[in-house]
């Protein structure tokens, strides 16, 4: 397909979320729906108004790390014109922890990952993974994202959002309630959102730890929709 549509993928942060490998899964689906993809390793492309005002979709994997406030301005500066703003995990929902302002475009911020019981522990990713369901909501199963899909499970990190009320939130997780943990009830958190912001789109999914959650079909199926959901 011809390109018409540009996406700019930007990549970096932490190392275990493994920023190149999970951005080089879904290149290959944006290219074949029209983007024309340019790579790029850091956010200083953010600062670049003239190319910001051309790109469609940008596909954040970066997490933690921290952000010059003219490369964010420039950022929300695109998204408010237009440009759509899509990731998954710590890449777009737990980025530049410095930058509150970043966190109110994205409506949503990674708080933790409670694990297993810590005398469970091993001392590797896997003490952070737990089983637990994504929940699709009334909203969510009409909505072209999730629209089909039902609730599923994963035993993968399961975040504790930190959000605001402007989302409109498409499926949820339920962080239980057990006898070591120290809150006292169930607590239920938004796991895939959308946010309109200026005349640009945000899609935001808390599933992608590693490659074998992007690649379980629920969670790349929602990905790859969310990202043309995003887009100009």
């Amino acid at each position: 397909m011809p390109a018409n549509k540009s996406a700019l993928v930007v990549r970096g942060g932490w190392a275990g979320h493994r920023p190149v490998q999970a951005t080089e899964l879904f290149i290959p689906h944006l290219r074949a729906h029209g983007f024309d993809v340019r790579v790029e390793e850091s956010t200083a492309i953010y600062a670049d108004a003239e190319f910001m005002d051309g790109v469609d979709l940008v596909l954040q994997c970066v997490t933690m790390s921290t952000i010059e406030m003219a490369e964010f301005r420039g950022l929300r500066a695109a998204v408010e014109r237009g440009t759509g703003f899509a990731g998954w995990h710590g890449g777009i929902a737990d980025s530049f922890r410095n930058t509150s302002d970043y966190l109110h475009l994205v409506g949503g911020q990674f708080g933790c990952h409670p694990g297993k019981h810590p005398y469970g522990v091993v001392d590797d990713e896997a003490d952070n993974f737990v089983p637990h369901t994504v929940t699709i909501n009334d909203a969510g199963r009409v909505h072209p994202i999730t629209e089909g899909i039902d609730d599923f499970d994963l035993v993968t990190e399961q975040y504790w959002v930190l959000a605001d009320g402007y989302n409109t939130v498409l499926a949820t997780t339920t962080q239980r309630r057990r006898d070591f943990d120290p809150w006292h009830r169930e607590v239920v958190h938004p796991a895939i959102w959308t946010r309109d912001w200026g005349r640009g789109r945000i899609f935001v999914c808390t599933p992608g730890h590693s490659l074998d959650v992007l690649q379980d079909s629920n969670v790349k199926t929602v990905i790859e929709r969310g990202l043309l959901w995003a887009s100009r």
